[in-house]
């Protein structure tokens, strides 16, 4: 089991936005993690980059001053080819390098729906309102929500974003699948945190839901973000 906190604590600051205030997680070593992942879950997972010590500062191990995302990305282009969904085999992975992240190809077992992290409590709120199955859900430190749904939710989710009369490059709702990856918890990104896991996963929500499923709420949320923005600048 993925010892994480249960809930997300969440204050209604307007009618605009939801303010997310993500509890701190106890964690375990990212080998074990990325074993239960692979165990537990069948996720593929393969190891990326991870931080150094550099004169006193993190620094990403691919040595880019400017890197956008420090230790948190792969470390060869090839990187699909070296996912497995052995148990056996990310115990050597990480093994040879303890510090790796864990990035997880979407497009395989799941694909991933990232938003804002305000929309995404939003949508998170109306969804438990209406009942929805959810899958696991995670939060990473630069403030984006994404929910694991069924593979092959890329190639759909645009037309059913303009089915409910959103014009999808007007939505900040970009849906991951093949080609893509995700960072898992407890993956640090650089100084501004560690992904952390807003709906863990648990037994209950081995079975994901389709883009179907979630694709309201999330756009109607993502399509509120204009609005909220504004008002948070007022």
């Amino acid at each position: 089991m993925f010892i994480v906190e249960e809930t997300i604590e969440e204050s209604i600051g307007t009618d605009a936005a939801h303010v997310a205030q993500i509890p701190q997680q106890r964690g375990e070593p990212l080998l074990d993690s990325a074993v239960r992942y692979a165990e537990e879950r069948h996720w593929d997972v393969f190891p990326g980059t991870w931080l150094e010590a550099v004169d006193g500062a993190e620094r990403c191990s691919c040595g880019a001053p400017a890197c956008e995302a420090p230790g948190a990305h792969p470390t060869r282009p090839d990187w699909a080819n070296q996912a497995t969904g052995s148990a056996v085999a990310a115990r050597r992975l990480w093994s040879k390098q303890p510090k790796a992240s864990i990035l997880l190809p979407t497009g395989r077992t799941f694909d991933a729906l990232d938003v804002p992290i305000s929309a995404g409590c939003l949508a998170l709120a109306r969804m438990e309102r209406m009942e929805l199955t959810l899958g696991p859900v995670t939060c990473t430190p630069d403030r984006r929500m994404l929910f694991f749904v069924l593979p092959g939710a890329a190639v759909k989710v645009p037309e059913l974003v303009r089915k409910l009369g959103w014009v999808p490059g007007s939505l900040d709702l970009v849906a991951r699948g093949e080609g893509h990856y995700v960072a898992a918890p407890p993956t640090r990104i650089g100084g501004f945190g560690a992904v952390q896991w807003a709906r863990r996963p648990t037994l209950a929500n081995r079975w994901l839901p389709d883009a179907d499923e979630l694709i309201s709420p999330l756009a109607y949320a993502c399509g509120q973000e204009p609005a909220a923005a504004r008002a948070r600048q007022s």
